[in-house]
Formats: structure tokens, sequence, C-alpha cells
């Protein structure tokens, strides 16, 4: 073998050792794997939240939950000012619902006094309006219970009368909406009066406050929030008495014969609690403390 032949191969043995070196130290440098996470001890791993079945709810096979409401009882259900868009607490726990239950929601204004035989006709598949739930009311319709509130005693300013109950409004003129719990309330309590309560009963809750505040009445009765609220808008006119009078559960109303519906609606308004949206909501419309357990 010639020297400049020996030497040459000398030289690609060294070169290719040193390819293979080489090559072994990016192997080595190569990442491994990054490990699996393990939970820490004690610690329970966070489960995604199920869906909603809604398969076989014959009311939300076309993907909207249609409410019934009067819409005129803030802050409980109110058009914002100007527009046709619906707010209020109602309006956001509605909305909360509708949304763990994977649907649209739509609603359709209607007077107080009508929304339970507008039910039961099939004009909408559920009601939310501020509805306390009475033994009267459950003979025509089923409720899924949400918010407990008790009824305000709204007042001119500086309370002229003195009143601080209900049995002293025996012989006063009192504004309520029609078909509410006050009416029922105030009539029960004016039998009982050795001098009858005058009773003056309008289509809507903002009228009756409108004749408390011209001097028409002398209290108007509605559920505390609405009161408390009436009474901070007043621009000093008229105050609200602290006492609640009969606490009471609000229900969202379904008709006796939609039990799938009902079933799926008690889901979901368990699960907007457990989400904490339920708490946010009241927190927001300042009624954290009317939380139905």
């Amino acid at each position: 073998m010639r020297p400049r032949t020996l030497r040459n191969l000398l030289l690609l043995l060294v070169f290719g050792l040193a390819a293979l070196l080489l090559a072994a130290a990016c192997d080595d440098e190569e990442e491994e794997p990054a490990p699996e996470p393990t939970a820490t001890a004690g610690e329970v791993p966070e489960e995604t939240p199920e869906a909603i079945d809604i398969s076989g709810v014959e009311e939300l096979a076309d993907g909207t939950l249609t409410i019934g409401s009067d819409i005129a009882y803030a802050p409980m259900e109110f058009y914002q000012e100007g527009t046709e868009i619906a707010d209020g607490l109602d309006v956001d726990l509605a909305k909360a619902i509708a949304a763990e239950l994977g649907v649209d929601v739509e609603f359709v204004n209607s007077g107080f006094d009508g929304l339970i035989p507008a039910l039961n006709a099939n004009d909408f598949d559920i009601i939310v309006s501020s509805m306390t739930i009475t033994e009267t009311r459950q003979q025509e319709v089923d409720f899924v219970p949400y918010l407990n509130v008790g009824t305000g005693i709204l007042v001119p300013a500086g309370n002229p009368d003195t009143i601080q109950e209900l049995a002293d409004l025996c012989g006063l003129t009192v504004a309520v909406q029609l078909g509410t719990i006050q009416e029922t309330m105030v009539r029960d309590q004016s039998a009982q009066c050795a001098e009858e309560i005058e009773v003056v009963v309008f289509d809507t809750n903002p009228l009756a406050v409108e004749d408390l505040r011209t001097g028409g009445a002398d209290a108007n009765l509605s559920d505390y929030p609405v009161a408390y609220l009436d009474a901070q808008v007043s621009e000093g006119a008229l105050e609200v008495l602290t006492v609640q009078l009969d606490p009471a559960p609000y229900g969202i109303a379904v008709r006796k014969t939609s039990t799938a519906l009902r079933a799926v609606l008690e889901e979901a308004v368990t699960a907007v609690k457990a989400s904490g949206d339920y708490d946010q909501i009241l927190d927001k419309w300042d009624l954290g403390s009317a939380a139905l357990d």
C-alpha cells in the first residue's frame, strides 16, 4: 500500500470516528419527554360538569326557552330606558339557566294577572316574573323555587300615618298591582279591620306607585326589592319600611304537564348555584340576602 493511500485511509477513519462521537453526543442531548403531571397528595382533580340532557324535553326542541314575564317590576324585570331590552335579576338568572340548558332565551311581555292562564294555553314555556309560590297558584302550575322575598310597604316620606305593620293600613287607601299576593294580603287584612281598607288596583306596579306619589293612596305594597328601589328613585318623596312581610319563595312556573322540562330546570338552577353565577347575579342587584338555600 502506498504511503499516501495509507494516510488517506487513516484520515477517513479519524473523521468517521469523530462523526460517530458527535452523533452520540447529540442523542444524549435530546430532551427527554416531559413527565406526566401528577396530582398533589390530597388534591382532587377537577371534573368537567356533564351537560344537561334536554333531548327528551319537547318545549326545548326548537332550541329556545320562551319565558312569560310582566316586564315592569324593577329591579326584578324591566326594560332598559328607551329600549326593548329586558334587564333585571330575573332576566339575568333566566339567561344563566338557558345557558346551562344550551338553548337561547326569548321573553314575552304579558300582564301579571294573565301569566298563568297564558302559560297553560301554551303561549310560552315557563314564567319567570317574581312570582311568589302560593297554595292557590300550585293548584294551577308547578314551581321551581329560586329566591326568597317578602313584601315591602312603601309610604310618603316621613310616614305621616305612622304605619308599622299590616294592621295599621285599616281605614287607609292602599294601591297594589292586580293579581299579586299583595292584593290578596291587603284584602284579607281589610276583612279583619273595624274600618275597611280602600284597595285601589292597577295593571302594573309603577302605576300604583304613581298613585301613591300623587296622593291618591296612603301606601303601596309590592315585593320588598321593588319597594326598596321605588323609594331610592323617588328623590326623597317616598320611603320603604324596614319590615318585610311574610317572606316566601319565588318560583319558576311550569305547566303541570311539563314534567321533563321541570326536571331539567331544577338541574339548571342547581348548576347555576354550583358555578357561582347565582351569587354573582344576586350581588349585582344587591339582593344577596334573598338567596334561597
